[in-house]
C-alpha cells in the first residue's frame, strides 16, 4: 500500500541535508530513466511519471524551506 502524502512528508523532513540532495539526484535519475523507456516502449502505468515528478517537487520544497530557515 502506498504512503500517505503526510507520511512521505515526514519522511523527507527526517533525512540530512546530504541524504536529501542524494535522494533528489537519484530521483531525477529514475525519472529520466523512465520517461525514456516510455518514450521506447509505453510503460504500464504511465502514472508512475508524474506521482515521481511530485516527489521530486517535495524533497526540492523541502531542501528549499531548509535553506531560506523555515
Amino acid at each position: 500500500m502506498a504512503k500517505s502524502k503526510k507520511a512521505k512528508v515526514e519522511d523527507y523532513r527526517s533525512l540530512d541535508n546530504e541524504a536529501l540532495v542524494a535522494k533528489i539526484q537519484d530521483e531525477e535519475v529514475r525519472l529520466n530513466k523512465l520517461k525514456f523507456s516510455h518514450a521506447v516502449n509505453p510503460i504500464e502505468n504511465p502514472l508512475t511519471i508524474r506521482n515521481l515528478r511530485r516527489s521530486i517537487a517535495q524533497l526540492k520544497t523541502e531542501q528549499r524551506k531548509r535553506t531560506l530557515g523555515f
